[in-house]
C-alpha cells in the first residue's frame, strides 16, 4: 500500500479531479495530473484532510500527453505485430503499433535548428540564438519545448530561458538542453561553423 520512493517535498500540478462514483466508503476519482504526480500519496493525503484515512485500490491510467487509451494495443498485439515481422517480413501491423516520438510530443512548443547546431545538442550543449531558424509564438520563460531539425526530427527537449520576443529581440542562450533523445553523430559536428540567419516565429 505504500510507494517505494524516497519520501521527499515534491512540487505537482493537479489540474482536474472529479468524483464518477461513489459506492460506500469506496469513491471514483478521474483526475488530471502533472508528470510524476504519486497518486497513491495523494489519496493518502486527502484522506488526512478529510480526517477519515484513505488509500488508492487501482490505478488507471487513461491518457498520457495527448495521447488516450482508445490508443493503446495489448501487449498480445505488439508480440503479434512483431511475430508478422519476424517470420514473414511483414511490417504493416507494427507500423502501426510503433508511433514515431514526434507524435507524443505534439503539444509542446518548438523550435526548430540549423543542420549546424543539431549535433552540439546533442551533446548537451544548451541552444544559443545563432543556431534557431524558426521558433513557435507560444513560447514562455521556463516553458517545455521541443527542439527539432528542419526536416521535422526531435532532437531534444528542453526549457526555455526565453520567450518567443525576447528570443527574437536578444541574442545569447535561449534554452537549457534537458533530455536528448537523437543519437551523437546523426548530423556532421560543425561546431562554430554553421551561418546565423534570421530567426522567424510561427505559429
Amino acid at each position: 500500500m505504500r510507494s517505494n520512493v524516497a519520501r521527499q517535498v515534491r512540487k505537482k500540478e493537479l489540474f482536474e479531479a472529479e468524483v464518477l462514483e461513489r459506492d460506500g466508503r469506496d469513491v471514483l476519482l478521474r483526475m488530471i495530473v502533472s508528470g510524476g504526480t504519486y497518486v497513491r500519496k495523494l489519496c493518502h493525503d486527502l484522506g488526512l484532510v478529510l480526517g477519515v484515512g484513505a488509500h488508492m485500490v487501482e490505478l488507471r491510467r487513461i491518457r498520457i500527453g495527448p495521447k488516450s487509451e482508445k490508443e493503446a494495443v495489448t501487449v498480445q498485439q505488439l508480440q503479434r505485430a512483431a511475430w508478422q515481422y519476424r517470420e514473414g517480413g511483414d511490417e504493416k501491423m507494427l507500423r502501426s503499433i510503433v508511433r514515431p516520438i514526434e507524435e507524443l510530443l505534439e503539444y509542446i512548443p518548438r523550435i526548430v535548428v540549423l543542420d549546424s547546431a543539431v549535433d552540439a545538442i546533442c551533446h548537451g550543449a544548451p541552444l544559443a540564438k545563432p543556431g534557431v531558424a524558426q521558433a513557435e509564438t507560444r513560447i514562455t520563460r521556463g516553458a517545455t519545448i521541443g527542439i527539432y531539425t528542419l526536416k521535422g526530427e526531435i532532437v531534444a527537449i528542453a526549457k526555455a530561458l526565453k520567450s518567443t520576443e525576447e528570443i527574437l529581440r536578444e541574442g545569447g542562450i535561449i534554452a537549457k538542453t534537458d533530455r536528448v533523445f537523437m543519437a551523437r553523430g546523426t548530423y556532421p559536428p560543425r561546431w562554430g561553423k554553421g551561418k546565423s540567419k534570421t530567426s522567424q516565429p510561427t505559429t
